[in-house]
């Protein structure tokens, strides 16, 4: 009983940040605000949560990157695949070499396997709180593709080397040659576990509504929330990456045939039902480490311990020693992958990118640690062998837990101060992109309807005839207004997307006003509660198409 209190409080407290958030004075980052929440129900209200690592990356982590593989376009995924897979697997191996040897040096006590193995769990990223810190000025969707690519691949890259460094300091072993095939080996088997598990799912739909006909909306959308856990049980099981195996799943979902033809309520609630879980365990997420903050912070006397000795400031001085030395290392990495683009671009007889040093300190930044970073640090071996502890892992979990808060310090002010006013070159034409897609679209149905136009005049009765013309003139008229807001610049296209804005206004004012009178004519027992459900649905979906609250 205890357990379902303390989860119905925790979904109770995130459901609060959400509200906070907005209104507090100042603008907070989220994650933030969700740690401190968590630190007050763990200090004031003594609220304690048992942290199981492998409990939580099952539980937390597979759907999380599920519905990142999901969303990401992966055309942006590919073109930018040479900066991506730079910042996911080459900066992953530059911040392990370069912080675990500063960490071992500014901490002599911490031996060098360890050391690695704490900048390994450091060197994953999280797209989700860069995003949710970077203020009114949204960071450009080239950079954030950027971002979220990294973040999606640098989770497997990240863990696979923190394998490597506990098996290092366990054995005492280690053979480069031997752990890079292995990693391949590993990377490869996930990325095809997640792609058989997802291409299954579409292969399986199939045949359940080729035997039983259209399978229920709510029953598919149960079969999706199951897919990253399979995607990363199998994988585990076979010992390969987990985490790319869940990716790799969510990034198939778009070739299956739910995210095609006619299921609109399948697509539809997933969308609702993946927000909805996004929001939920994210916010878990942040609210765990604040509640493991006040237990890290108690045992600050033993982490000084294993450091050496000296004043308890000197654990926030390594915690900000670190942090500046992730900033500074990811600096310098995209400082010379650019100068190589350029010099790549002269060789080429190309004209030089116009990128300054605000995109790379913007990018350095961005770097913001997260829930892997968390679990990575927590699933550190309780002992090395027999009566053996593991070295220093309470000064471990100390600064993983610090850099993760200090990240998210930094980026929340920097963040937002670097990316006002940022451009990039070759930026998406996202606006442009979308209006020729709408034409295109309104092109395809204008002659669909004129094809089913044509089909009833064939069948040569007159009034169906006229019913067909005067319903496709009034149709065809919608579709042709998109077609003209949807033209480049010129005086029909801007008149037809004035025109459209303000049928917009009024259509949503009247769809209020329609849900205004269903209320009142329920309130009156004119309808019964049933009616008025199914009338406010066809209201909330025609409000959602108008606004865009259906998208995800």
């Amino acid at each position: 009983m205890s357990l379902v209190i303390t989860i119905l409080i925790l979904l109770l407290v995130i459901a609060l940040s959400g509200a906070i958030v907005r209104v507090l004075p100042i603008r907070l980052p989220l994650p933030l605000i969700q740690i401190a929440l968590g630190a007050l129900l763990a200090r004031p209200f003594g609220l304690h949560v048992e942290f199981d690592h492998e409990l939580f990356f099952l539980l937390f982590i597979p759907p999380l990157l599920f519905a990142d593989g999901w969303r990401i376009p992966k055309r942006e995924l590919f073109l930018l695949r040479g900066p991506i897979l730079a910042l996911a697997i080459g900066l992953v191996f530059f911040t392990i070499v370069g912080v675990g040897y500063f960490v071992h040096w500014m901490i002599p006590t911490v031996p060098l396997a360890v050391a690695f193995a704490l900048a390994a769990v450091l060197s994953p990223t999280d797209a989700v709180a860069v995003s949710s810190i970077s203020g009114e000025s949204p960071i450009p969707p080239r950079l954030m593709h950027i971002l979220s690519g990294e973040a999606l691949l640098n989770d497997a890259s990240g863990l696979v080397a923190l394998q490597f460094a506990i098996a290092a300091e366990m054995t005492g072993k280690f053979s480069l040659i031997s752990a890079t095939g292995d990693f391949v080996v590993m990377a490869l088997g996930g990325l095809a576990a997640g792609v058989l598990v997802g291409l299954g799912f579409g292969l399986f739909r199939r045949r359940l509504v080729r035997w039983s006909g259209e399978v229920d909306p709510a029953a598919q959308v149960a079969l999706l929330l199951l897919l990253p856990f399979a995607a990363y049980l199998l994988a585990e099981h076979f010992a390969v990456s987990g985490i790319l195996a869940a990716v790799a799943a969510g990034m198939s979902m778009n070739y299956t045939d739910v995210m095609k033809g006619g299921y609109v309520a399948t697509r539809m609630q997933s969308r609702a039902v993946w927000e909805m879980v996004e929001f939920t365990f994210n916010g878990i997420i942040f609210l765990l480490l604040g509640l493991q903050l006040p237990a890290i912070v108690d045992g600050a006397k033993v982490d000084i311990a294993q450091a050496g000795g000296g004043p308890l400031w000197h654990l926030a001085a390594y915690v900000v020693a670190i942090t500046l030395a992730l900033v500074l290392l990811r600096f310098i990495w995209v400082w010379v992958s650019l100068r190589f683009v350029f010099m790549r671009a002269l060789h080429r007889g190309e004209k030089r990118p116009p990128v300054g040093t605000r995109l790379v300190w913007t990018t350095a930044l961005a770097g913001v640690r997260g829930a892997i970073t968390l679990a990575g640090v927590l699933s550190l071996p309780l002992m090395k062998s027999e009566n053996i502890p593991f070295p220093t892992r309470d000064l471990m979990i100390f600064l993983a837990s610090g850099v993760i808060l200090c990240t998210l310090v930094f980026g929340a002010i920097g963040l937002p101060l670097s990316v006002k006013g940022l451009k990039l070159p070759g930026e998406d034409p996202r606006v442009r992109e979308e209006r020729k897609a709408r034409a295109l679209a309104a092109e395809a149905a204008i002659r669909s309807i004129e094809k089913e136009q044509q089909r009833v005049q064939e069948g040569g009765d007159e009034n169906a005839i006229a019913l067909a013309s005067r319903i496709a003139a009034r149709v065809m008229g919608d579709y042709q207004q998109r077609l003209e807001a949807a033209g480049e610049e010129g005086d029909v296209p801007e008149k037809a997307r004035a025109e459209a804005g303000t049928e917009r206004v009024m259509r949503l004012a009247a769809l209020r006003a329609e849900r205004r009178e269903l209320d009142e004519l329920r309130r009156k027992h004119t309808i019964n509660d049933e009616t008025l459900r199914n009338l406010v649905r066809e209201v909330d979906l025609a409000e959602a198409s108008l606004t865009g609250l259906h998208s995800g």
